[in-house]
């Protein structure tokens, strides 16, 4: 086998989860919605967005990160290694739908 500078690239496979919010939040993210618009000027909707809320949120929390590399039960080493793929708009969830709920494909 050859040894390649580049590493297998991780799994891609965009995941979508189904997630309930109160009627509070949900006015929240459609006010940040609106703010978003009439700063960038491009229209995005509250599920489009909160997938990078999510992601800026999980980036900025120093002690998710330093459990993270210092190992956490039941997170294999293959997840922690590397940066996740960015969600696009298509992998967006939806934000007013019904209860948390994983529906990635499961490994055997």
């Amino acid at each position: 086998m050859a040894d390649l500078k580049l590493g297998k690239l991780p799994d891609r496979t965009p995941a979508k989860i189904t997630i309930t919010v109160s009627a509070q939040l949900n006015q929240m993210l459609r006010d940040y919605a609106v703010i978003y618009r009439e700063t960038y000027g491009e229209s995005e909707t509250a599920a489009e967005l909160v997938p990078f809320m999510l992601e800026a949120f999980l980036e900025s929390d120093r002690a998710f990160a330093k459990a993270r590399r210092e190992g956490v039960r039941g997170i294999e080493i293959n997840e922690r290694v590397g940066r996740p793929h960015s969600p696009r708009a298509g992998d967006s969830p939806n934000a007013s739908s019904a209860a948390v709920r994983d529906t990635s494909p499961k490994e055997n």
